[in-house]
């Protein structure tokens, strides 16, 4: 069986306190699906707003702000464009191997997975340390776990297959994003819609509207 999951790379939030987040393992891997709880989305949104926490001095974006919360999503809601670290895990329990997202990899760029598909025998570079590797034969793309080992393991899937999980993979984007939404509605009313509409640009994804507007928020 053939898994494939958008995941956000984590870190031990020490010494946060702007919301309440989960507990993290350094250099894990966070899915972002519908099954988040509260602290999980919290997680989540500290990690995108923290590695886009960047000081306006040598850019004209305009100066940061002087509170706590103000000064820490400044660099999420200015900057442009946004880095979500992380990517596409994909996992073969038939053969026992995981790809996974290498260094300097990021969601925003998640929708390039579709040029491997799309293109004629094309390639795509997915981080290093380690270096996965996509590229497409034939019917089939083939998955190298690590390029820069000779004994990487590798995973081979059908176009068709891969495609039907790149879209598994973007409702689950989808729904993390409505998540991400109900969570800002609570967590950080002030801020609601910019953080929205900035995460929604982070892992390139539209705004879902809600058509019923009748489902409670997550709670604290």
């Amino acid at each position: 069986m053939i898994a494939l999951q958008p995941v956000l790379e984590t870190y031990a939030p020490a010494g946060f306190d702007l919301w309440p987040v989960a507990d993290s393992e350094p250099y894990g891997f966070l899915p972002l699906n519908a099954a988040l709880d509260s602290a999980q989305v919290g997680t989540a949104v500290m990690r995108i707003a923290a590695c886009n926490d960047i000081d306006p001095e040598h850019d004209d974006r305009p100066p940061r702000p002087g509170d706590p919360l103000g000064s820490f999503l400044h660099g999420l809601l200015t900057m442009d464009p946004l880095f979500a670290p992380g990517g596409l895990r994909i996992t073969d329990t038939a053969v026992g191997a995981t790809l996974v997202p290498g260094c300097c990899s990021g969601l925003e760029d998640w929708r390039e997975w579709f040029d491997v598909l799309d293109g004629d025998g094309g390639s795509g570079w997915l981080g290093h340390d380690p270096s996965p590797l996509a590229e497409r034969v034939g019917d089939v793309v083939r998955l190298t776990v690590d390029a820069e080992r000779d004994d990487s393991p590798v995973i081979d899937v059908s176009v068709t297959e891969l495609r039907h999980l790149l879209a598994g993979a973007q409702r689950d984007l989808a729904d993390f994003l409505q998540l991400a939404a109900d969570w800002a509605a609570v967590r950080l009313p002030d801020h609601a819609v910019p953080v929205t509409a900035a995460l929604a640009r982070a892992v390139d994804m539209p705004i879902r509207h809600r058509r019923d507007r009748r489902r409670n928020p997550p709670g604290p």
